[in-house]
């Protein structure tokens, strides 16, 4: 959503609001009471949902993600020189995109998705502007293969991978995120901050 269309509609929001204000007598007439309408209900309320929707969209943005200083250390480890750092293999390979990076991974987290995530990223940004966050940062729950399965099902070298198709169960087992993909001893370095002062980086050709 254009930024320059949200601010036009907040400025006809403000101009017909103020207009309403200083002459309350135009209220009278049955257009006034439309105009007054408009003003203080239909205008405000498009304008939120167009703030709402430009929101979300940038919200998704890694930028956006790592605005919060205690993310710093997480966005610096995509550029871990370390094939083994699945986050920084799959940033650095272009398999994600990386101006969505943390959203690409992480669908299910806070205001993306259900009742529960929603509630918690208000948590967030009320440990973020009140209060101090709790560190080390922790999952909420155990990391669900159904994110890696966005990307990877069907692909051949996910669906054909001699260690996923060893034992007749093992896909299955992948697939129903019985055999979790992070934790299983496959793909189990994940952003690993605390070790950041001893790796190499990667350096994006300019």
């Amino acid at each position: 959503m254009p930024t320059s269309l949200i601010l036009a509609v907040l400025l006809i929001t403000i101009i017909l609001a103020v207009l309403v204000a200083v002459r309350p007598s135009l209220t009278v007439a049955r257009g006034g009471k439309i105009l007054a309408f408009l003003a203080f209900f239909i205008f405000p309320v498009f304008a939120g949902l167009l703030g709402l929707e430009n929101h979300m969209e940038r919200a998704k943005q890694t930028s956006f993600c790592l605005t919060c200083h205690i993310m710093g250390q997480y966005g610096q480890s995509l550029y871990v020189d370390d094939a083994s750092y699945v986050p920084a293999a799959h940033f650095q390979n272009g398999r994600i995109p990386r101006d969505e990076a943390c959203y690409t991974c992480h669908t299910d987290y806070s205001i993306f998705g259900g009742f529960k995530s929603k509630f918690r990223g208000l948590h967030h940004i009320y440990a973020q502007y009140v209060t101090t966050p709790k560190m080390p940062i922790k999952l909420y729950h155990p990391y669900n293969n159904r994110e890696c399965l966005h990307c990877h099902e069907g692909s051949r070298s996910f669906e054909q991978g001699a260690i996923h198709t060893a034992e007749p169960q093992t896909m299955a087992d992948i697939k129903s995120n019985k055999l979790s993909c992070t934790t299983s001893g496959c793909h189990d370095t994940i952003h690993n901050v605390k070790q950041l002062d001893h790796a190499k980086f990667w350096k994006p050709v300019q």
